[in-house]
């Protein structure tokens, strides 16, 4: 297994679970469809599982619509308090 490095939330550590976890509150990324095309970017207002795994209810900024979200290989969690990290 892979080990994990800052700030990615598509890696688990030894022992636990596989695949991002978000809080309300928390910003979806998410990569545009090519290289060099913008990506979107939204906040998880509601999740469907209390352990914080897909999907997410997210309201996406370009938009302000909120859809259920199930997050790609190309979408990473920013949380909350930690926008300042590069991701």
């Amino acid at each position: 297994m892979t080990a994990k490095t800052k700030g990615d939330t598509r890696l688990s550590e030894p022992g636990a679970q596989a695949g991002p976890h978000a809080r309300v509150g928390d910003r979806i990324v998410v990569g545009g469809p090519a290289v060099g095309d913008a990506g979107r970017d939204g906040e998880i207002v509601g999740l469907h599982h209390e352990d914080g795994t897909p999907p997410y209810d997210v309201r996406w900024s370009d938009t302000g619509r909120v859809s259920m979200f199930f997050p790609g290989p190309d979408a990473h969690v920013r949380h909350r308090g930690h926008e300042h990290e590069r991701q």
